[in-house]
């Protein structure tokens, strides 16, 4: 149980950084803070369950597409995260498009990479 928490706590920090930075994605209720971690809450539960699972049922079309299918699958991710926590807690982030769903993909890998080697995840 910790261990999903410390993921949620990276990850709520790397959303937030993907917010304050993209102007594609915006933050859904007051404070945005807590649109921001019910965002990252429900990536943390979709990344621990069912991302693993789709993408090696997608790895042959991923090698044949060169990564695209991956790319879709994060973004239908990232969407059903964001309709989740908006649908389930009012809150959440709203995701302008596919483009700034694969950015966003991009600044939270770099950045949990980092929060997660800091604290030791």
């Amino acid at each position: 149980m910790s261990s999903f928490l410390t993921r949620w706590l990276v990850l709520t920090i790397a959303a937030g950084v993907m917010v304050a930075l993209l102007p594609g994605m915006r933050p859904i209720g007051s404070p945005a803070v807590l649109g921001v971690a019910a965002f990252a809450f429900f990536l943390a539960l979709i990344n621990a369950s069912i991302k693993p699972v789709v993408h090696l049922l997608a790895l042959p079309f991923s090698i044949l597409s060169l990564g695209l299918v991956a790319l879709i699958i994060n973004w239908l991710f990232m969407e059903l995260a964001s309709w989740l926590a908006v649908a389930f807690f009012g809150v959440g982030v709203w995701i302008d498009g596919f483009w700034w769903s694969v950015i966003g993909s991009l600044v939270m890998s770099v950045v949990s990479g980092i929060v997660g080697a800091v604290i030791g995840d």
